[in-house]
């Protein structure tokens, strides 16, 4: 490995840690004061996740409220918990009294999955009907993906959700509506994800093949008699790669963004379905930490984009520095 690649990648790491940091510390202090301000007891609220709105009183409101130190400031509260974080000690759950990091371990896993899935989706769809648009522009499945990009965009996430789950699990009876722990319970909300952003997949890989392949490179690349398959992987494919990764990129980020009403809406238990249940019973620790792996994932997307631009595209390893 040269000093330049070297160079390179320890200038992302570097970028990208001190980036995680930053976003750790802004998500925290955001999370604490944010349900800080939320209406009502949390002590009372924290009571009756544990035992039940019908067993909720005053004297166990008060109890929780003791136990928890809920009475103290809310500077001593916040320094608690970041003193705590720095610690990497997440403590436990208010609510079920379980390790804070054991609990978002699974939801995480849950929200990883279901990324994974509608990416993947997204991309085989999206990127596959891109390519061959591309090969005729102007043409009908060009015109077609114009009116897929602007139907799918035109449809919010929930509705989406609940259309298909009329007409899959309802209608058909294909699919499972709800649910967790299986492949098929998967299906429908990576679907629901995949589909809102396959169509802009499609469109940008179409424009950036058009725009790849009338290059000057790949015209000079044909001149030397290389065949049409050897152009498309090594010259249109790879360079379209590096306008593609990045945008990719995005849309994982934005997928990461829309778990939390798909996950609520199939009952998946994920990352986002931790959070609206966080939020409900004032549970702050596992609030924070579901937001704090919200984004440092985040900040993992991106620096994996950054790495694989850095190996698509040779213009930053022969400058050093990274683009």
């Amino acid at each position: 490995m040269s000093d330049t690649r070297r160079r390179l990648i320890a200038s992302v790491l570097l970028r990208r840690t001190g980036q995680g940091l930053g976003v750790a510390l802004a998500v925290s202090v955001l999370c604490f004061l944010v349900v800080r301000q939320l209406p009502g007891d949390a002590a009372y609220r924290i009571a009756a996740g544990r035992y039940g709105d019908d067993l909720v009183n005053a004297e166990s409101a008060a109890a929780v409220r003791a136990e928890l130190g809920l009475d103290r400031s809310a500077w001593q509260q916040l320094g608690d918990w970041l003193l705590d974080l720095v610690q990497l000690d997440f403590g436990r759950s208010l609510v079920s009294s379980r390790p804070v990091l054991a609990e978002v371990g699974y939801y995480l896993l849950g929200t990883l999955q279901l990324t994974a899935a509608a990416l993947g989706i997204a991309i085989v769809l999206g990127g596959t009907i891109g390519v061959v648009a591309a090969r005729r522009p102007g043409g009908v499945l060009d015109r077609l993906t114009t009116a897929w990009v602007a139907l799918v965009r035109a449809l919010p996430p929930f509705l989406l959700g609940l259309l298909l789950i009329l007409l899959l699990s309802v209608h058909f009876g294909l699919l499972p509506a709800v649910g967790h722990g299986n492949s098929s319970s998967l299906v429908l909300p990576a679907l629901t994800l995949a589909v809102g952003i396959s169509g802009l997949i499609a469109r940008v890989t179409r424009d950036t093949v058009i725009d790849v392949t009338n290059s000057e490179q790949v015209q000079f690349a044909r001149t030397k008699g290389l065949g049409e398959r050897v152009v498309l992987v090594r010259h249109v494919l790879r360079n379209t790669g590096v306008v593609l990764v990045p945008y990719l990129g995005a849309q994982a980020v934005i997928l990461i963004e829309g778990v939390v009403v798909v996950e609520s809406l199939f009952a998946w238990q994920g990352l986002g379905h931790a959070l609206v249940h966080a939020v409900f019973w004032r549970d702050v620790p596992v609030l924070q930490a579901a937001a704090l792996a919200l984004a440092r994932l985040v900040v993992a997307i991106n620096t994996v984009v950054d790495f694989a631009v850095l190996g698509l595209d040779p213009r930053p390893r022969r400058k050093g520095v990274l683009a």
